[in-house]
């Protein structure tokens, strides 16, 4: 029996033991691996790489870093995605004043506040009073990537002094409360997590993106009756604003819960002003779900005003008909930014409208109700400055009584802003107010096609042009403006009548897969056309934006036409408009031509009857 008993004892005193040693193992493994707490005065974090603090549930990770394409030896304190390869950060302290060496500590200090300091220096801190008793205070990370300062002074209830979410980066996560105090700043690059010059916030009721706090880059929402800019989708806005307010904690008290469906959410603002909306999933990683602005055409107002801007052209931005520049000189060093200038005044008696279709517009300034067109017309017209209509043409209520809604005409009286070309989501027909000097049509000129102003001699028709340059179709119902060889029909890009060129596009051949071995489609040209050069884009992305271009690449063709002989006639009349000739036949085969006057002779790029020195045309060279 006494054996046995003392056999007993010393299994007790084993087991013990081992009990003993796993506790303490535990604790060494809870207290070196996964703390998530700071406390006051030993627990601190130091920025030799060593110590981090890791959420309860290994969701985030706090510490020292150097990003990733820093080629310094500046430190951060951030917050980042636990494991994440490369490094996600979501929230950075010392954003602005980096540490240069290793030495800082990152801890509760003795005025109570969290701080970063170095050898007598504060590189951080949460700038709170001063406490009699910091013992009480804990920083917390928590599984939503908040950091939480809290005092726990008070044995019933903890009170959070401060906490990240509050004091935001470049990163929203599930559980902020996007407020009018709340504004997300870019990194000023990937290599410095310095404030940049692009912001997120909420400003008037709106969301914008802003450079250097006050000039709008982008603007979520804004619409009006004639188009719509890009707009979040819902999901995005209900992430920004779904918070589940004050929600019980454990001895806190204001802390914001993040709802469970966005756990795995977050916004970016990127070091271009790019607001982007990412998931994860555990299959695919981090996807893209959403980013404004999406093209360049997307930024606010990017082409100044009364540019016009086209997503689907290698050069996207151009002046309206009757526009030109502001700044030529900046036009040709690629600064769009000036936007255009009206050619001749308006205002006057004689003012007329472009026609123009599948446009976008910025808002306008007033709308009402009106009985016609017309109507809206007149009201335009008579409105001075007014520089724009849209007509809204009612429809069949969906009440019982079958009530029509009423028409409504749109008014801008300021410039033209955010105009965009082939604008899948237009509505209405725009109409642009013009000087009559401006659209008066030259001797047989064609009628613009949209935006594509048609110069003589180029033809859409029988009735206007030269036929022997009947190469081009206007699709009236968008206002697109095609060209037409033996090979095919291409979109028209621009045409310059200054320098007698056209840029057509060509996008049904993959020009960029090296297997077809980029191989380019014969372009079957007759004169008075010929071909001058190409331009090749490949890939879908220009610059920090989506393009539209197809993802084969663009070609863009750049087309010359030859001046033009003397003008066809039917009679004396024909010829009026042009100066010096008269309808005649001089060479016997019965078409008739404005051939120039004794002592004149025709130039066919200026499109006159001139005196001496004259530039004759390609035609009579051929003769």
């Amino acid at each position: 029996m006494m054996a046995r008993r003392g056999l007993n004892q010393r299994d007790l005193r084993a087991m013990h033991s081992m009990l003993s040693a796993v506790f303490f193992s535990y604790a060494f493994f809870l207290c070196c691996f996964a703390r998530d707490t700071i406390t006051y005065p030993s627990v601190a974090i130091g920025n030799d790489g060593q110590e981090t603090l890791v959420s309860a549930r290994e969701r985030f990770e706090l510490g020292f870093f150097t990003p990733e394409e820093s080629t310094g030896s500046r430190s951060y304190l951030g917050i980042w995605y636990y494991k994440s390869n490369p490094r996600i950060v979501v929230w950075v302290a010392n954003r602005n004043k980096p540490l240069l060496d290793v030495g800082a500590r990152f801890a509760i200090t003795e005025d109570g506040n969290l701080k970063i300091s170095h050898r007598n220096e504060t590189y951080w801190s949460t700038g709170l009073g001063q406490t009699s008793n910091p013992a009480y205070r804990e920083a917390k990370l928590l599984d939503s990537g908040n950091l939480v300062f809290r005092d726990s002074n008070n044995t019933l209830l903890t009170t959070v002094l401060w906490q990240s979410f509050e004091h935001p980066t470049d990163t929203f996560l599930s559980g902020m409360n996007m407020s009018e105090n709340i504004k997300l700043i870019s990194w000023e690059s990937k290599a410095d997590p310095k404030e940049g010059k692009f912001s997120f916030q909420l400003d008037e009721g709106r969301f914008v993106i802003l450079i250097n706090d006050y000039i709008v880059h982008w603007a979520n929402g804004e619409s009006s009756d004639l188009s719509s800019s890009e707009r979040m989708p819902d999901g995005m806005t209900n992430f920004l604003f779904n918070t589940t307010g004050t929600v019980p904690y454990p001895k806190t008290s204001n802390i914001t819960l993040p709802p469970s469906g966005y756990n795995n959410t977050r916004i970016l603002l990127d070091v271009e002003g790019e607001l982007q909306y990412w998931n994860f999933d555990v299959y695919t990683d981090w996807s893209l779900q959403w980013m404004a602005p999406r093209e360049k055409c997307s930024v606010s107002n990017a082409y100044g005003n009364f540019g016009s801007c086209n997503p689907y052209n290698m050069l996207a931005c151009r002046c309206l008909p009757g526009f030109k520049p502001a700044s030529q000189e900046s036009w040709w060093n690629g600064d769009f930014s000036g936007g255009c200038s009206r050619s001749s005044a308006v205002c006057g008696k004689n003012d007329t409208f472009l026609r123009l279709k599948m446009m976008r517009v910025g808002q306008q300034d007033n709308n009402f109700a009106v009985e016609s067109e017309t109507k809206c017309r007149e009201e335009c017209l008579n409105k001075c400055p007014c520089q724009a209509y849209s007509f809204v043409k009612g429809g069949v209520s969906r009440r019982r009584d079958r009530q029509p809604s009423i028409n409504k005409c749109l008014i801008w009286t300021d410039v033209l802003k955010d105009l965009q070309e082939e604008y899948s989501y237009a509505g209405p027909d725009l109409f642009v107010r013009l000087s009559k000097t401006d659209t008066a049509l030259k001797a047989k000129s064609c009628e613009p096609c949209g935006i594509n102003v048609i110069p003589y001699p180029l033809s859409t028709g029988s009735d206007c042009g030269d036929p022997t340059y009947f190469s081009f179709h206007c699709y009236n119902s968008t206002g697109k403006l095609s060209f037409k060889t033996q090979s095919g029909t291409y979109n028209v890009a621009t045409i310059d009548q200054d320098i007698r060129t056209i840029v057509i596009q060509d996008k049904d051949v993959d020009y960029c897969n090296s297997s077809t071995g980029g191989q380019m489609r014969e372009f079957n040209l007759s004169l008075p056309f010929k071909m001058n050069s190409l331009k090749l884009r490949c890939g879908t992305v220009a610059g920090n934006f989506v393009s539209n271009i197809p993802s084969q690449g663009l070609v863009e063709i750049v087309i010359v036409w030859e001046p033009p002989p003397e003008p066809f006639c039917t009679s004396p009349a024909d010829c009026e408009d042009w100066p010096n000739s008269t309808c005649k036949n001089e060479t016997g085969n019965g078409k008739m031509r404005c051939y120039c006057n004794s002592n004149f002779q025709w130039n066919g790029t200026a499109l006159s009857c001139v005196q001496g020195e004259h530039s004759i045309s390609f035609f009579k060279l051929q003769k």
